[in-house]
């Protein structure tokens, strides 16, 4: 028996804190005094959640600022230069924040505390999956259910916000004239307010003063007026940039000052796994239900298309495998929305089982019974499987909540009076991740994960190797990894330290370090599942940080992705079948 797991004693412990010794000319760096203000705001920030408020105007607020501006993160650009508004951050912050959280004064963080059952709305952000609710005309409530790497991401988006939101104040209003608003604010208070139709030519007349305001050229101006709006909402960045500026305004003149709170149901749950626990339970107990927790268990955690896809997808769209895999057919189904349901629809009808997340938690979960898939039109026609093992695939988590679920999920569980341990054969993680040394779409696999800001370091071996990634049109990459506290918290200095001295780092991501600590005390420490077990890590780069331009604000990879996702999924799955030939049917 292999065991893929390193032991206990071979563990190293040289964390990201202790690991720029005095001697080198690293001490006085950027790197180091980013470095401390990282650390200090994540101490700042769980002081304020405990204490339950802060003004953003405070001195509380005025210290989130403050560090944030030192750090000054890739992600949100010209953040630091006074005259000059952000506009892509700006677009990246709101796409993760509920739509009007720009015009209200009192955000409220939140637990999950029954406002469905409320006359109120749900808004769930473009691109993060939260409940939030307009309460009123200047409060706003945001479901926090993924833990304290949720908080820190909603509080520095907040910050930088606020951050825009002052700057826009200062160029929107003259000083010394008695705070008298410039021609050009006044000019966007009208188009926001839409008080009148404007042509066309005003409607250009109005972004040229737009521009000027925001220190950009009318070329940027216009970019992110179209990336802003929408056929419903044509002039939502005049209206961005207005309310901004006027809740600021309201506040530093008292007529109604802004604040963030905690609720205080979200402090007495976060970190206790309250919906990690329900999640976990919810799991146990279906496979319990269809006779599949006595079977040899394979967990991936990824999408929820490319394993589903590449096992069913032939099947349900009346096509013959190729030799090769087939990237243009797995990119028309990216692309067509009919063509995914047709292959859902498929694979349920095939065995496959669903579960919808209730917890809380948002990770949605698929069962697959590889005795009842028939492999034969599949890119493993090629591989004579003979176990009867189970895949558990479970949608992506964010940050510490990956210790929460991975924990839960490997614990004992009981059934009719019956105590069980999972029977778990291999644990996979797939997902997408920042690159230091190539570009977007290129493949990362590491072989530790080191854990930014702590002595914590997770050294193990990896079943996936460079050589199984060897193709003319990716580029991947082996070595250690970064678990950072934040993708919005890092900057060029610390990333080129990973890379450039002996850590040899390849990328950053939020969940590698979590996953591997919950896999090794359940394995090694508590022994909850048995150390007989193998683990499968592999990342696509969704940005690089290091180059202007391919921050995450970017944009996303688009159909660039499809390819590394379904090889690094091909891979995985391929080594899982090839798992039974060593651990046959009995």
């Amino acid at each position: 028996m292999i065991n893929h797991l390193y032991k206990p004693k071979n563990r190293k412990f040289c964390g990201f804190v202790l690991s720029l010794p005095k001697d080198t000319p690293m001490v006085n760096s950027r790197a180091r005094e980013t470095t401390e203000a990282i650390e200090r705001l994540y101490v700042s920030m769980r002081h304020l959640f405990y204490r339950g408020f802060f003004k953003p105007s405070g001195i509380s607020g005025e210290s989130l600022r403050n560090l944030l501006l030192t750090i000054n993160p890739e992600i949100y650009g010209t953040m630091g230069i006074p005259n000059k508004v952000e506009l892509n951050g700006l677009l990246y912050v709101l796409d993760r924040l509920p739509e009007g959280i720009e015009e209200c004064s009192f955000i409220h963080l939140t637990s999950d505390e029954g406002f469905e059952k409320g006359s109120f709305e749900v808004i769930v952000p473009k691109k993060r999956r939260r409940n939030c609710y307009r309460i009123d005309e200047h409060q706003m409530n945001i479901e926090v259910l993924l833990g304290r790497s949720e908080i820190y991401d909603i509080l520095t988006h907040l910050t930088f916000l606020y951050i825009e939101a002052d700057k826009i104040r200062h160029l929107a209003f003259v000083s010394d004239e008695n705070d008298k608003p410039t021609r050009a604010w006044k000019i966007i208070e009208e188009v926001a307010k839409g008080e009148k139709k404007l042509s066309r030519k005003e409607k250009e007349v109005a972004l040229i003063h737009l521009s000027s305001l925001l220190g950009r050229t009318f070329d940027e101006t216009l970019e992110a007026y179209n990336n802003f709006g929408d056929d419903k909402n044509p002039d939502r960045l005049f209206k961005i940039i207005y309310h901004l500026g006027n809740e600021s305004f309201n506040d530093d003149k008292k007529i109604r000052e802004r604040e963030v709170h905690f609720s205080a149901i979200l402090r007495e749950r976060v970190g206790h796994h309250f919906f990690g626990e329900k999640w976990a339970n919810k799991v146990k107990s279906v496979l319990a239900e269809n006779h599949l927790h006595m079977r040899p268990l394979h967990i991936i955690s990824a999408n929820m298309h490319s394993v589903k896809n590449m096992l069913y997808g032939n099947d349900a769209l009346g096509k013959k495998a190729t030799k090769n895999v087939d990237y243009k057919m797995y990119e028309e189904i990216s692309n067509k929305k009919s063509l995914q349901e047709k292959v859902l629809s498929y694979s349920q009808e095939a065995g496959l089982i669903s579960i919808d997340d209730q917890s809380g938690s948002n990770i949605a979960v698929q069962l697959i019974d590889l005795s009842k898939t028939d492999l034969k039109n599949t890119p493993f026609s090629g591989i004579k499987f003979s176990g009867d093992d189970v895949v558990m695939v479970f949608d992506y988590a964010f940050g510490e909540q990956a210790y929460e679920i991975m924990d839960e999920l490997l614990r004992p569980y009981e059934y009719n009076g019956e105590i069980y341990t999972m029977k778990v054969k291999s644990i996979s993680i797939m997902g997408k991740a920042g690159i230091l040394m190539g570009e977007k779409g290129d493949i990362m696999i590491p072989t530790s994960h080191v854990f930014e800001g702590t002595a914590d370091n997770y050294p193990f071996q990896n079943a996936l190797k460079l050589s199984d990634f060897q193709d003319d049109e990716l580029k991947a990459f082996e070595g250690g990894m970064v678990t950072v506290l934040g993708t919005s918290l890092q900057n060029k200095d610390i990333l080129k330290y990973f890379m450039e001295t002996s850590w040899k780092a390849i990328g950053l991501e939020m969940e590698g370090a979590h996953y591997q600590k919950a896999i090794q005390v359940a394995s090694k420490i508590r022994h909850h599942i048995s150390e007989d077990l193998f683990v499968m890590y592999a990342y696509y780069a969704s940005d690089n940080p290091l180059e202007t331009g391919s921050t995450l604000s970017s944009g996303g990879l688009g159909l660039t992705g499809v390819k590394p996702t379904y090889l690094i999924t091909y891979r995985i799955l391929e080594k899982i079948l090839e798992s039974a030939k060593t651990h046959p049917r009995k």
